[in-house]
């Protein structure tokens, strides 16, 4: 039998299982970094199947590696679980079905092992929604002794090289005196040094870098409506096409707090999130999956040149090693990610039938990695030549 139909058969065995996986972290949706259950339904899978499983990888409860070797040393090729969900909403963005669909990738290579040189690894990776846990892995040096990443994420259309922004968060806190409205004068008013940020980041709006984007709330405006607040906040989602723009808008805002601290008498206190960097999907190993996924009739296109992207910490991942990150579709266009529709179609008997090809689909292009020596030069060739080298301090 040809190795790419035993794989696909070894998948189609334990559809159940991955289901039933799939349900089980769907039906009890954990926030960020704190998905124990998730990872316990996960790494218990992996562990019947013959992986040797590590939790609490990196110092976060919540990450974990399984592997299993092969035959011979080689490559080390890594499939991406998140599993995470959204406040309020579950799992709005389907990770219940990247997880299963990285474990089932994982697993079914694992059933031709004796015929692979290298290692088959399922990295689990927590807090996607905003905790950046690959990120923190990346620090710890979890990434370190991985070669290729791969992973699939539900959609509404098939894509692949589909890009992503780089993005962070930023908290403004003001620190005024308190004083009763009847006179203004003794007081120094926070709330009006956040009004003051967002006029300012309205007027220099216009000067930001192509793509970038700000958006902002009032996390506290003070307590009564009679007296000068003391102390407000807001919050920022910045989003930019690179690092390097991102951090332009970055060093603009910080312009713009110091000069309202100067305008109010207020004192400042801007508090940065981890950065998630732009993505760079590896062209070669998307074609090659594309290619497999022809198999069980779904057809990738590639992204509009003006499409709007999203952000994810994947694309810190794509800096360091060959990364892919297509897209499957589960839903008809109009469902939109991170909404309650997309929660209820990420549970969908069509998307379970979605997530055994995808699943089935890595894995053909992980054997296809491990296969070909040609094709891991090629692999490396583009990633070389197309992606970026970012020094530390640009990432602060």
């Amino acid at each position: 039998m040809d190795l790419k139909d035993s794989i696909i058969n070894q998948i189609e065995n334990i559809k159940k299982e991955l289901v039933k996986l799939s349900n089980d972290i769907h039906n009890n949706p954990e926030l960020a970094f704190q998905e124990f259950e998730a990872v316990e339904n996960i790494t218990n899978l992996l562990s019947s199947h013959g992986f040797e499983v590590e939790k609490g990888i990196g110092g976060i409860s919540t990450a974990f590696r399984g592997e299993y070797n092969g035959r011979r040393k080689g490559p080390t090729i890594a499939f991406l679980a998140e599993y995470d969900a959204l406040p309020g909403i579950g799992h709005g963005c389907g990770h219940n079905l990247i997880a299963t669909m990285s474990v089932g990738a994982a697993i079914g290579l694992s059933k031709i092992a004796d015929r692979i040189d290298g290692n088959i690894v399922v990295l689990g990776t927590p807090a996607e929604e905003g905790g950046g846990g690959k990120i923190l892995m990346i620090k710890e040096g979890i990434f370190d002794n991985v070669d290729y990443a791969l992973m699939i994420h539900p959609s509404t259309r098939n894509l692949i090289c589909r890009g992503g922004l780089a993005t962070r968060g930023m908290i403004v806190e003001y620190f005024g005196k308190s004083a009763h409205s009847a006179s203004p004068e003794d007081g120094i008013n926070a709330l009006q040094a956040v009004i003051q940020t967002f006029n300012g980041i309205d007027h220099l709006r216009a000067t930001l870098p192509l793509k970038a984007n700000i958006n902002g709330i009032i996390t506290d405006g003070g307590k009564a409506s009679n007296i000068i607040p003391d102390y407000a906040s807001c919050k920022f989602s910045i989003r930019a096409d690179t690092v390097k723009d991102l951090k332009d808008v970055n060093d603009c805002i910080e312009r713009i707090v110091e000069s309202v601290e100067i305008l109010t008498g207020a004192r400042s206190k801007v508090s940065k999130s981890l950065v998630y960097t732009e993505r760079y999907p590896n062209k070669t190993m998307a074609e090659e999956f594309k290619k497999n996924i022809t198999k069980f009739s779904e057809i990738m296109e590639y992204p509009e040149p003006n499409m709007k992207y999203g952000s994810s910490d994947i694309g810190n991942v794509s800096l360091l090693v060959p990364t892919i990150h297509s897209y499957l579709k589960i839903a008809d266009a109009g469902t939109v990610s991170h909404s309650i529709d997309f929660t209820k179609a990420s549970i969908s008997d069509r998307a379970h039938e979605q997530m055994i090809k995808g699943a089935k689909s890595l894995a053909m292009t992980g054997f296809d990695i491990f296969d070909s020596e040609d094709l891991r030069e090629s692999i490396y060739k583009e990633f070389k030549e197309n992606v970026p080298k970012y020094r530390e301090k640009d990432l602060k």
